[in-house]
């Protein structure tokens, strides 16, 4: 790959993130607005861009004797993360940022490395608050990888690849939502936990007081809460690509359909924050463990039949 395709792959993936988390914003606001049954208004497009404003020109909190540097780190590792996540997904057929012959592992790696910048942004500040926060979130990631990553596994046995590419083309004529109807619900809850969004958000719970955000302010915020919207919108991305059959689709262009089947996941995710109340951390183990991974291990039973 040429210099110029490398800067341009790297533009494509920023450009997406930017408008991702600005959907994810706007989104989030919609349905808000919905579910309690308040009329829309012009303010819902503009106020992702007033909060980010308003953030730029916050001062930043301080504690006392926290790791500086580690807690600067923090989003920019996550959004780091999303980003490389996002790399590996394509867009069509042709249109893919880093074309990666294991790209399925590199997505779940990515996955499973979310945990350090979410550990950090709770340690760092040496707080109490957020500093539970980030130990929720060990035992919410040890909870969590295990189905995500058999879910992803699923999709890759009919395919005999790792190749997110190779995974597409495999659904030709059925996409992994029907063969598999297990492991999309099994990665989006997963999804969601990876961004601790809605139900899942146990690390920055209200009873934590805002958990691993709770000293946190001004453009890091904005910085950490772009992170968790990028997050989203690299799982909802994968998820229309690994079971929603990504840029097939009749009559539209393939990165038409891939646009709209991310964008469909993503509602599904944002308004999980609206419609679902945030479970016990102790529960969420719980069922994670004993329901989820034996599910989990079931769907890939099945993708085994389905390639045999």
């Amino acid at each position: 790959m040429t210099a110029t395709a490398w800067w341009g792959a790297i533009a494509g993936v920023g450009l997406a993130i930017i408008v991702g988390a600005y959907l994810v914003a706007v989104a989030d606001r919609a349905i808000a607005s919905v579910v309690a049954g308040e009329p829309m208004r012009s303010s819902i497009l503009a106020g992702p861009a007033r909060s980010v404003a308003l953030g730029l020109v916050q001062s930043r909190t301080t504690t006392e004797r926290p790791d500086g540097a580690a807690w600067a780190l923090a989003p920019a590792l996550y959004l780091g993360l999303a980003a490389a996540a996002l790399a590996v997904v394509p867009l069509s057929e042709t249109l893919l940022a880093a074309d990666i012959e294991n790209g399925l592992v590199l997505f779940g790696a990515a996955q499973a490395l979310a945990v350090i910048p979410v550990f950090l942004n709770g340690w760092s500040p040496n707080s109490i608050l957020p500093l539970i926060g980030a130990f929720r979130f060990i035992a919410q990631a040890l909870s969590y990888e295990m189905p995500n990553l058999l879910a992803l596994l699923s999709v890759s046995v009919p395919a005999s690849s790792l190749s997110i590419h190779d995974i597409v083309a495999s659904q030709h004529g059925l996409w992994n939502v029907v063969r598999l109807p297990l492991g999309l619900p099994l990665f989006l809850f997963a999804a969601a936990s990876l961004a601790f969004w809605g139900p899942m958000n146990l690390p920055d719970g209200a009873d934590l007081a805002g958990g691993t955000q709770a000293e946190t302010s001004g453009l890091h915020l904005v910085a950490w809460r772009a992170g968790r919207a990028a997050m989203l919108v690299a799982a909802a991305a994968m998820g229309a690509a690994a079971f929603l059959g990504g840029w097939l689709g009749p009559g539209l262009p393939g990165w038409a359909w891939m646009v709209v089947k991310t964008l469909v996941l993503l509602v599904l995710l944002v308004g999980s924050r609206h419609v679902a109340a945030r479970v016990r951390a102790e529960r969420y183990v719980v069922i994670s463990w004993a329901v989820l991974i034996p599910l989990a291990l079931l769907n890939v039973m099945i993708a085994a039949v389905v390639a045999l």
